[in-house]
């Protein structure tokens, strides 16, 4: 792999308003996504959704 995978201390800015554990899924998601081809773009775009939506199914309350 060519990029540098992110992680909590190296991210996207457009991940950076995210609440620490949904940006830690959007983080794990995105490398996973890079890793298997997807464009850096999309990995991100794609990463965020999932995250907030696994966040939503997983809201401790």
């Amino acid at each position: 792999m060519d990029r540098m995978p992110w992680n909590q201390a190296y991210y996207p800015a457009s991940m950076k308003r995210l609440p620490l554990r949904v940006r830690a899924k959007a983080i794990e998601i995105a490398n996973a996504l890079l890793e298997s081809g997807r464009p850096e773009g999309q990995a991100i775009r794609i990463g965020i959704a999932q995250a907030k939506a696994w966040a939503t199914r997983h809201n401790p309350q």
